[in-house]
This record gives structure tokens, sequence and C-alpha cells, in this order.
């Protein structure tokens, strides 16, 4: 069965969904896409979970969970979820494969009070449930705290109400020690037999050693067959501490100086957020519905067969913190368009009201990086045309 919800269903999750019939949740927002799709009611959905005939689960969207949580408490999905949506579970969980990791829980509120000279600088501070690099800062010192101070809660205020509380909840802060490093994401999903199975692996780059933003993602043949095998093993140790089957997730990790992985969080029951999963599908043919709903795994050998020197990539068109989307009149598609040497889709969004204008999927040769270091390094600013 598939949940989608809000912000974003992609063409490709939506023709899947109707070629393979798969059984999709009769809720508001799948209602107005208008599509022909295998509805069943609330009623139905949980009957037939009770009877196992739905074993399988994949939601687009966080913003299933609150349905999971009130819907289908009888089964351990919602625990399940708990453990990799609450970034401090998921630090309770992977204490065994990483003791020496620091990490500590705060509430709001003790933002102003906590004491910043009993952390070890630098740290990581973010929302303990959160979603796509929201509320997320590094703090190098004493004084850069007094200014995260502000910066957070001025995000907050903005982008209070975009999302359900079980998807970004500011209640609660993980202050943890970061792990320097380079970082990757992968799209994988447990079997039946409680085995993962990896869909996709990006490389996640950033415009300087303080840029927390998701601006830039990619993957290629030498990405993939370099890390695989050693993401796999972590994996599978994951999915043993927690116990898990038929469950899909996008987990981000970093490796450091000693080559060792480390996951900064997990996602549980989708693959990358906004559809942005298809990456898969325009490297490599790999449709992560198909596969995980029909038990697939990729033939990696095969499919590397005319992947050699070229790179796929993701670009999200996040929009300045400093511009209210309220006084943005339109945006200049065809402008941001020309500005890539070879686009595969462009995916342009709903930023009246998400701090993001577009999604562009395209191809590049390995190792060629000036088009991401365009786009890294501006404030996308030219693209945006704000009312008079």
């Amino acid at each position: 069965m598939i949940i989608i919800n809000e912000p974003f269903v992609s063409k490709l999750l939506k023709e899947t969904i109707a070629q393979m019939k798969i059984p999709v949740l009769k809720n508001n927002f799948a209602k107005q896409l208008k599509q022909n799709f295998n509805f069943i009611d609330d009623h139905e959905a949980v009957e037939k979970i009770k009877k196992g005939e739905i074993t399988n689960i994949y939601s687009n969207s966080e913003n299933c969970i609150n349905w999971i949580n009130n819907n289908i408490e009888f089964t351990d999905l919602p625990e399940k979820i708990k453990l990799f949506k609450n970034k401090y579970e998921f630090r309770k969980l992977i204490k065994p494969l990483y003791p020496d990791f620091y990490f500590k829980k705060i509430t709001f509120d003790e933002i102003e009070t906590i004491d910043i000279s009993t952390i070890k600088l630098p740290f990581i501070i973010k929302p303990a449930v959160g979603f796509f690099s929201m509320g997320i800062y590094q703090v190098n010192s004493k004084i850069e705290w007094e200014e995260t101070k502000i910066l957070l809660k001025d995000e907050l205020k903005t982008i209070k109400g975009l999302y359900p509380k079980e998807v970004m909840d500011s209640s609660m802060f993980l202050i943890e020690e970061i792990i320097e490093g380079e970082e990757f994401a992968v799209d994988v999903y447990f079997n039946g037999n409680k085995k993962p199975v990896i869909l996709n692996i990006y490389k996640h780059i950033f415009s300087s050693s303080i840029d927390v933003s998701d601006r830039a993602y990619f993957t290629s043949k030498t990405i993939v067959e370099k890390y695989h095998d050693d993401f796999l093993k972590l994996l599978d140790e994951i999915g043993k501490l927690a116990k898990l089957r038929n469950f899909p997730m996008h987990i981000e990790l970093r490796i450091n100086k000693q080559g060792k992985a480390i996951p900064i969080e997990a996602n549980p029951l989708r693959f990358a957020g906004w559809c942005m999963t298809d990456m898969a599908y325009y490297a490599y043919g790999i449709n992560p519905y198909d596969y995980f709903f029909n038990q697939k795994q990729p033939d990696w050998e095969n499919i590397f067969k005319d992947k050699v020197g070229k790179q796929y990539n993701v670009t999200v068109a996040d929009i300045s913190k400093d511009i209210k989307l309220n006084d943005i009149e339109n945006i200049n598609y065809e402008a941001f368009a020309k500005d890539f040497k070879h686009p595969l889709e462009l995916r342009k969004m709903d930023y009246k009201t998400y701090p993001v204008f577009a999604f562009m999927f395209s191809e590049t040769n390995e190792y060629d990086s000036k088009e991401f270091d365009y786009f890294l390094k501006s404030d996308l600013k030219k693209y945006i045309i704000m009312k008079s």
C-alpha cells in the first residue's frame, strides 16, 4: 500500500501506482490528484493489514506518520518509525555501533539557558524531529552560539505550520558532535528476509565547511561501486538492531578520516524526499517503487555497462531565508533551465508554500564540477522575480 501526501508527488510515482495497481490510501490529498488509482479507505486498509494481505507500506511523505500512529498501532510500524524519525532515538539505537559518539537532547526552552561551556565545540544543533535541513546549525564558538539562537528562532517562526508535528517538531533538539568527512545518502529497503537492498547512493556536496543545505547531490558508477558493499554491511547491522523487515528508508552518512561510515540521520518509510529518489530511474533505470513492492535487486554489473564517465545530478533550488515567499511574483524557469548543459527533468515547485522553487535532474560528465560549483555559490536570486 502507498500513502501519498504533500509536499510533492512525481510523475514517475503516479504512473507506477497506476500501472502496478498498487493500493492507495484514500485521503484528501490523494483524491485531489484526480488519478485513476486503486483507492482503499481507512477501514479496508486496516483490515487488510490485520489479515496480512498488505505487508509492504511506502509513503512519499512523512506526513503519513500521524495516520499510521492512529490507525495501525497494533503493528510495529509506529515503533520502528519513531526509532528513525526521532534523531535522539536513532542515536540511542545505534550507540552499540558508536559507543564514543557524543549527543545530548535539550528542549526548546533550554536553548536559552544551557551552559555552552559544558559542550565540546564545535557541534551541530538540529530538531530531534526535523525535515529538509530546517533548523540545522553548526556552532563553532560561544559568539556563534549567541548568533545561532537568534537565527534558529527566526527560522522556526518562518516555517511554523508548514509540516505536521510528526514531521517537524521544534519542541526538542539534538546537540551532537560534528562528523567530519564526505557526506552520502542511500535509498535502501529491507526485504522480507530482513536483508538490506540498496537502490541508489548519492554524494551530497556543499559550498563550504559550514554549509548544511540540501542544494546538491549526485550519483555515478564510481560512487556506487566504491561504497556499496561497506554501506550494505552497516545497514545490515542497523537492520538487525531495529529488526527491520519490508521497510524502506533514506539514510544519510559521513565517512570520517578513519574511513568509517557514521550515520547522520535516517528517514523511515520513504526514500529520498520530494520524490528525489527518482534519480535512480534517470541514472540507472531503477524504478525505486517497483523495486520495493516487487522485492527486486539491482543487477549493478549490467546497469553499469554504459555508465562509465557519466554523472547524474539533482540541484535543489531553495529560496534564501531573507526572502519572504509572499513577496515573490514569479520564477524565471527558462533562465534557470538554460544554465544546465543537459537537463533531464525540471520540477517546478509550489514556492508560495515551501521555500524551494525547483528540483532539476541533470547529466554531466563525471568530475565536471562547473555546473555544481556555480549553483552551490549562487543565492539563486537572479531567477526570482519579486513583486514591485
